[in-house]
Formats: structure tokens, sequence, C-alpha cells
């Protein structure tokens, strides 16, 4: 927004705003400045990307990983608006401090101010045209109380500035403890004020996370009073109008209001506000700055950034300064890393994590002890951990081949340790375990909650990767255990129709049986159908390839699932969306499937697919993803799938080559190394690989492992408009 017209929005504004310069992007000046100072990585980011259609994103300011997330909340009225922002709204009900991104579900939205103009006000009728935001900050102006908000952040802290109107008697804000998303409701909270410019307190709430606890200290830089409005739920915070700008800065902490203020005084010594969101805008410097990127096609660098920008929304830092944090038992632990939460794993094992171990590779030692941790206190590997919590959310062992890839990799933890966290999560009798120990598949007509193919698929895939850490420690007896449970998933096949299908106690197939038909969640598949699992063998293709009658069957029913159309039903599931014929590229279970073709030696045959995907399911526009972002997965394909890469094996390193949009990417692997992908002759029609090389030698393989790309070096792809025989001999596929 131009000043001008800014000018004319703000009224009786007027005599306080030259306290803040303007400048043309809408930003305050000296925030603008410190991002054209620098290489401007975060320029490129587009926040509002995946916030209308189904995106469900976080909009507001937080930094890399940080626990905080602070932002608007708008009234849920709906699905989505699980995020508590969506697009399409424009009514606002407070800033909370906590948001999921991406998600199918809703929680968080915790501790929560509202500037107003009289006690009774709960919410306002809000613009875009008013609303700026970029990595770290978000500004709003709101004309029905004259005020303009202004929001940062630093991982366990929020800072809020407050800009009133010169008309107002006092400024006034609601902090209300009441406030959840989605599922979640309170159960308990405190707030008390310690002295005139403090407040501490805390919220037990239930929900998707079923006991969730966060305690806060919030510091206000000029003197308030605090008066109840709704027991220990709501309160209304005022200050005298002294024509200075309101700042509250809040600190968060599983643990304790003294912890929340260490906290807060770790964090956010300061009031300077400009100082704290130039901090925040640095951080995501930095870690975009990981991934350079050359190409002449604005809108590219917008998705790509922005996508990169979503992969390190979560996981979330989810301990104190001083390493305390709330377990998975419940308890306080201080075991010396740093600890993690918000796994959505049965999505982000998929592309997320394998991005996460070329780039983030510093932080991979305590993403691997938090997992290590969660299995001593509950048991088990998380499935879907969510603020210390086990949610139980979506099918299979999906914490098994994060950990596992990690381990594979060389992430410094101990092999035997980590064999036994795998070995007694895939084990553990739950979760219709016991079934597949006792018949070696999930029969489904002993298993209520249905879903038994596609569980079966995942505790196939997670099984594999177990077994391939045995034979890594050497535990003969368990590679061949395991192993053997991989194979588990040729159970499902039904070679007279070729698919998976549901089996029963007795052997027989689930009848009647329809290959599109869906039911949401209570079917034999999850949020999918009997087109898109039959390749849900990602551990084992050539596997596959034999079940289907060979490789020319395989490619003839592989090429069909991007042709055949088909009534999914009524009760399909929503998460079954960003076709092509049956691809469904809005839901995670797809996203391998393109990159098949390599195992059959035809690469080529996936380059089309991949740049359709990448031009027609990306968009740099709110509605720009074609389903849920699901805590970076979405946006994670994208980044591996235009720098040129993706890992279709759940766990060790092996990422195929596929048909890359950027002329150049440098990617930091870690320990100052640059690994390079030069695509020469590459375009909108130069979109086959004809021929490469690694580090200036010849490189016929269509794949390439994890230590040739974090030792660093140069894979140069030369493209053309046709397809070749890259890839294509047997000894080349992978």
């Amino acid at each position: 927004m131009h000043t001008s017209i800014r000018l004319t929005l703000i009224g009786g504004l007027l005599s306080i705003i030259p306290m803040v310069s303007w400048a043309k992007n809408g930003l305050p000046a000296s925030i603008a400045s410190s991002l054209t100072s620098q290489s401007s990585f975060s320029c490129e980011v587009n926040p509002y990307i995946g916030t209308g259609g189904h995106g469900h994103t976080f909009l507001g300011a937080n930094v890399p990983f940080g626990l905080v997330q602070l932002g608007p909340t708008e009234p849920v009225r709906g699905w989505d608006w699980c995020s508590g922002y969506h697009y399409s709204d424009s009514v606002l009900v407070g800033f909370s401090h906590m948001h999921l991104s991406g998600t199918g579900i809703g929680d968080l939205g915790d501790i929560s101010f509202l500037p107003v103009s009289h006690p009774s006000q709960r919410s306002m009728v809000f613009s875009h045209r008013n609303e700026h935001v970029a990595p770290g900050y978000y500004s709003l102006y709101l004309d029905q109380v004259e005020v303009m908000v202004e929001l940062t952040a630093t991982e366990r802290c929020g800072m809020h500035r407050y800009t009133f109107g010169a008309l107002a008697d006092r400024q006034q804000l609601l902090l209300d403890l009441d406030m959840g998303i989605g599922w979640d409701s309170t159960r308990e909270c405190m707030m008390r004020q310690t002295d005139d410019h403090t407040i501490v307190g805390m919220r037990r709430s239930v929900g998707w996370a079923r006991n969730q606890v966060i305690y806060f200290a919030a510091e206000f830089s000029k003197p308030v009073s605090m008066t109840p409005l709704a027991a220990d739920t709501l309160a209304l915070v005022s200050a005298a109008n002294d024509d200075l700008p309101l700042l509250v800065r809040v600190g968060l902490s599983p643990v304790s209001t003294d912890n929340a203020m260490a906290n807060l005084r770790a964090e956010m010594p300061t009031w300077d506000f400009g100082k704290v969101s130039r901090n925040a805008m640095e951080a995501w410097e930095n870690q975009l700055g990981k991934v350079r990127i050359a190409t002449a096609d604005t809108a590219a660098r917008h998705i790509f950034y922005t996508a990169l920008y979503h992969t390190m929304v979560a996981p979330s830092v989810f301990c104190d300064v001083n390493g305390d944090y709330r377990g998975a038992d419940g308890e306080v632990h201080n075991d010396g890393f740093v600890n993690y939460t918000t796994f959505s794993l049965w999505d982000t094992y998929r592309a997320a994590h394998p991005l996460m171990t070329l780039i983030h590779r510093e932080r991979l030692h305590d993403m691997a002890s938090t997992m290590l941790h969660i299995y001593r206190q509950q048991g088990k590997l998380p499935v879907w951990h969510l603020m210390g919590n086990e949610t139980d959310c979506m099918v299979g062992n999906p914490g098994i081949p994060v950990l596992a890839d990690m381990a594979l990799k060389g992430c410094d933890v101990d092999l035997r340790e980590v064999l036994e966290a795998l070995r007694g999560s895939a084990m553990r009798d739950e979760r219709g375990m016991e079934l597949l120990k006792e018949y070696g598949y999930l029969p489904f007509d002993l298993d209520s909650t249905y879903e038994t193919v596609a569980k079966g698929l995942e505790y196939a895939l997670a099984d594999a990767c177990v077994a391939k850490v045995a034979g890594k420690v050497g535990d003969k007896p368990l590679f061949r255990y395991f192993e053997q449970r991989s194979k588990a998933y040729r159970k499902y096949f039904d070679a007279q129709t070729g698919f998976m299908r549901g089996l029963s106690s007795k052997g027989e197939f689930h009848t009647p049986f329809n290959p599109f038909h869906a039911v949401h969640r209570q079917d034999d598949y999850t949020e999918g159908n009997a087109w898109q699992y039959l390749w849900l063998v990602p551990h084992d293709v050539p596997g596959l390839c034999r079940l289907l009658g060979g490789e020319q069957r395989f490619v003839q029913k592989l090429d069909s699932l991007f042709i055949v159309e088909g009534d999914l039903g009524e009760e399909a599931s929503p998460d079954i969306s960003g076709l092509i014929g049956q691809y469904a590229h809005g839901n995670e279970p797809s996203h391998h499937i393109i990159y098949l073709y390599h195992y059959v030696g035809m690469p080529w045959r996936a380059a089309p697919l991949l740049r359709q995907v990448m031009d027609e399911m990306y968009h740099d526009q709110p509605d720009g993803l074609c389903g849920n972002e699901d805590v970076g997965q979405m946006s994670a394909w994208y980044v591996l799938s235009a720098m040129g890469l993706y890992q279709v094996e759940p766990a060790g390193g092996r990422y195929l080559i596929g048909s890359p949009l950027f002329d150049n990417v440098e990617m930091e692997v870690g320990d100052g190394r640059i690994f390079r992908i030069v695509a020469h002759k590459n375009g909108p029609t130069d979109i086959y690989v004809q021929r490469a090389m690694l580090n200036g030698r010849k490189y016929t393989k269509s794949y390439i492992d994890y230590p040739d790309i974090v030792r660093g070096g140069t894979l140069e792809l030369f493209m053309g408009p046709e397809p070749s025989t890259y890839g294509s001999a047997r000894k080349d596929r992978p």
C-alpha cells in the first residue's frame, strides 16, 4: 500500500504515524530497508500463498521452527479455517500466539490479544488492503478502533506494537485465554497481574492435543490495569493514551510462568520493535538463503521461496532456553537437547524430512533425540505429535521412516538405540498391529477402524526401514523378520482387478469393489481410492512391478493413472484434490508416484508430468496450493522437484533426478559445502535430461545418493526438447 493511500485511511492517526515511516511496499521503511540491504530472499516470499482455497497455511509473524506463530485469528467457520485464518474472511477475533500451518484439523490459537474501543467488543471487520506481511513481520490497520497493529517474534516470544488514534481516552486490549481454534477448548486457565507492567498466566486445553498446557508472561511498555471480564478467561488491559504506542512482549513456555519470563529475558530483552523484527527477518534470510536459484521466471521464484518458507514453520521448538520441556509423559524433563513438536509425520516423511536432511543437517541430532525421548516416554515413536501429546492421527508408523532416514544418513545418534525404538514401535500391539502379526495382513472384518489397505501398506514401508537399520547394525534375525514383513503389501494385491484391495480374515477380497469410489476414512483406504493406493510401495518398486506382470504392464497401468476418470462419490475425502486423471497431488500418498517411471528406465516419461504439476498445481496467489499444505509437505515436494531431486524410498537417501525448473541451484549442505545443480539449455520445452555430469565426469544414473550430495559438488544436466535414453539402462535405475 502506498503512503498516500495509507494516510487517507488512517484519519485520526495522522499525528502519530510519522513515528513509523512507510516504504512503498507497505512495510515500515526501517524493516523494508533491512530486506533490500541484504540478498532479499525474504522479498521473494508471499505468505498469502496457501491462505485461500484448501491450503490452510499460517499467516503472521514467526521465525524458522519457532514455537511462537503470532498472527490474526478469525472465527472458525469450517474446515478451511484450520490455521485460524482464511483469505476469504474479513472478521477478526484476536491476535494469537500459536497456530498450525496446513493441517486438516484445527487447534491452538492460544493467548490472544485484541485492541478494542469498549469492553464489550469481541470482534471487528478488517480489510486486506490494510494488511501487510513479510517473513517475521505482520501489520494490520483496524479502521473500527483506529489502531495500527504490528507483530513480530522470536522462537519463544512474540512482540506487539499497538499505535492508537489520538481520539481514544484509553489504550485497551482484550486478553483472551478462552479462545481456541477448531477442536481446542479451554479446561483450566489463570491470569494474574504481578506488577503494573506484567501479567502472567497459563492455559490448559483439550482438543486435537488431548492435554495441552502453555504458560505465558506478558510485559507492557507502560503501566497497565487489568480488569477481569469473565473469571480467569477474559480481561480488559488498559493504559493511558499518551500518544505513545503500547508495546507488549510475551514469552511462552510449556513448563512454567517463571520459564516464560526467563525466555522473555533471554530472547527479547529490548523494547526496540524494529530491532526485533529485523532480527526475525534476518533469521529468515539466513535459512532461505541456504538454497539459491537462478531463473527468469518471477512467479516461480515467489512460489519456490514461499514453499521453502512454509517448510520451516514446523517442527517447532518445544523447550525453554534452559532446556526444560514437557515430555510425552506429561512430566518436565531436561535432557540436554533442543526438543521439538508438531510432527505431521504421515505427510512429512515423504519429502519435508528428506529435504531437512539436506539443508538443515545441524538440526538432525535434536530432531532424532526428540523422537527417541518420545519413544522412551510413551513407549512408541511419534505418530502425529502436537505440543507434547500423541494424537495418533493418520495410519501406519510414520515416525519410523523419519528416524531411520536420519540414522542411515549418518545422524549423530546411537544406531542400536535407534533400532530398539524402531523395533519397539513396529511390534507394539495397537492400531491393528496385533492383527498384522497374527494374519500377516490386516483383515478388514476384524479391524473396526477401517482403512486396512492403507494401514497395511504404510506398515510395510515402515518395516522396510526397520530392516535397513537392522542390516546396518548387523542384526540378521531382525533384518530377516522385518524384510519379510515389508513384503506384506503383496497380500492385498488382487491379480484379477490389478488393485490393492481389502482382505477378510477368510482370505476373501472386500466386495463390492469400485477402484474410483472413496468414502472418507470409512473404507479400505485413507483419503484416497484404489487407483491411488496401488502405488504405495515405495520401498519395493521392482516387487510391485512383478505383481503387475512386468515392466510393460507396469508402465501401461501407470500411464492409465494419469488418464482415467471416474466418480469418486459424494462421500469422498476433500483431500483427494489436484487431480490428473486419478493422480491426486493434493494429498500425500500420490506424491512419489510420478517418479516411479525411473524404476523402469523411463525418467523421460516423468518429465512432462512433473512440469505439469509444478506449473498447474502451484500458483503465487492465496489459493496457490491444490490441497492442504500439511505442515510443509506440499511445499517440500515443490522445493525438491523444482531443484530436480526427489527421494522416493522412505529411508536411505537415494534422490531421483527429475526435470529441474531452474537453470542453476546452489544448496548449502552443511559445514560450508555447496551442492550445485546446473541445468544447461533449460526451458519450458527443454524438459528432458539428455545427459549428465557429476563433478566434471560423465554420470549415467537417474538418481544420486545422499553422500554424493552432502559432500558438495556439481551435478550438470543437459536438457533438450525430446525424450532421451538417459537413465534407461538397468544399471542406471534406482
